[in-house]
């Protein structure tokens, strides 16, 4: 069935030649109608800069993965809902590059609101950064919910932080899904406590992850990775 619903979208959108490693895809040649908003091209992030590696503002994946994420939209637009991604394909000069931040001078104006109440040396004991990522693997996606119809909300600033109440934060989405993207916060966390609406946003968007395969991260309710994705080397190419 996904082999099938891959060959239909290439018919589609046929997708041009360009220099990607072979196996992997740009998302927006096979589904131009999941929303994109790569926060690692630009300067709202963590770090408070766009990051190393990120040339262009575009969502790789391996095809497989790429296909099933695919499923993931169909599965969720069935009720009226959808997704957008935050990132995807992963250059291991940007895992280096957030290795580096991490160490680096801890003086956090730029992005503490990312991480309200830490330090950047908190990040690797609490497992939001680390040396190795299965991104760098072209099978792993982090994503949020949002309604179809609804504006793709591309925030500039942060607004208060990004733990902070759904009206207090900087707008990723209309669904409230309890922390902005790359909040470091135990709110983040799949089991934490943020409310029932909050909470079946984060389930509906959990539930149909995992029923196309997608397996999540306890301490991010956004990350999830292709399990029957086959293992392969960690990449470096760059994202154009």
């Amino acid at each position: 069935m996904k082999a099938v619903l891959l060959a239909l979208m290439l018919l589609i959108h046929p997708v041009a030649a360009d220099p990607l490693p072979e196996g992997f895809v740009r998302l927006s040649d096979l589904a131009p109608g999941i929303a994109q908003d790569i926060r690692y091209a630009r300067a709202f992030n963590f770090t408070g800069a766009p990051v190393p590696g990120y040339d262009a503002a575009e969502c790789i994946l391996t095809t497989r993965t790429a296909t099933v994420l695919i499923a993931v939209e169909a599965r969720l637009a069935a009720d009226g809902y959808g997704l957008i991604v935050f990132d995807c394909y992963r250059p291991q000069r940007a895992v280096a590059h957030f290795v580096d931040w991490a160490e680096g001078p801890q003086t956090d104006a730029a992005g503490s609101g990312f991480f309200p109440g830490l330090t950047r040396a908190d990040l690797f004991p609490m497992g939001f950064i680390a040396e190795n990522s299965s991104h760098s693997l072209g099978v792993t996606v982090d994503a949020g919910l949002r309604r179809i119809g609804d504006p793709v909300l591309r925030p500039k600033a942060m607004k208060g932080d990004c733990a902070a109440p759904f009206p207090q934060r900087a707008r990723e989405s209309t669904l409230d899904m309890g922390t902005g993207f790359d909040c470091f916060s135990p709110l983040s966390g799949v089991g934490a406590a943020v409310g029932a609406a909050t909470t079946a946003n984060r389930d509906r968007l959990t539930a149909a992850m995992r029923a196309e395969g997608f397996r999540g991260y306890d301490a991010e309710w956004w990350h999830f990775r292709n399990a029957a994705d086959p293992a392969r080397k960690p990449q470096d190419f760059p994202v154009r």
